[in-house]
């Protein structure tokens, strides 16, 4: 089976267009950047956060300086009501995370407590650097 010169050209050029197409491919895939689970900025604190906020609806609304006062009035409001909704709710929470605690350390052997308590005292450590302030218990904690 002979092949014509124009066939030979034709598969040349296809052999030549798919190592090009896998070089790219190659290099685009060796060349990729990790995305990174680790927060790499500090936390903003909550006035922070508020600031920032009002900045960018005052930026992006054109807000006059009436919406600009109804609008940290909203927002007080809103605070308060969260504040109040926290307030309520913490106390049953914190029931229930006791009764986990409670719970954990009857089902495990006393050597195995002092583990629990060692983890426990770790994350919340854990926690104090990540969220300071913060002073509340989660499931496992």
């Amino acid at each position: 089976m002979k092949l014509s010169r124009s066939a030979l050209v034709l598969y040349v050029g296809l052999i030549f267009a798919s190592g090009a197409v896998l070089g790219v491919f190659g290099n685009r895939l060796y060349n990729a950047s990790t995305v990174s689970a680790k927060a790499t900025k500090t936390p903003l604190s909550p006035d922070e956060f508020r600031r920032m906020v009002v900045a960018e609806y005052q930026r992006r609304l054109q807000l006059t300086a009436d919406q600009l006062q109804k609008l940290n009035l909203i927002l007080d409001e809103t605070q308060a009501q969260v504040k109040e909704i926290h307030a309520k709710s913490d106390p049953a929470l914190k029931a229930v995370h006791d009764h986990q605690i409670e719970s954990m350390n009857k089902m495990l052997k006393p050597e195995q407590q002092s583990e629990y308590t060692n983890m426990r005292k770790e994350r919340q450590e854990q926690r104090q650097k990540q969220h300071p302030g913060y002073t509340g218990g989660g499931p496992g904690f």
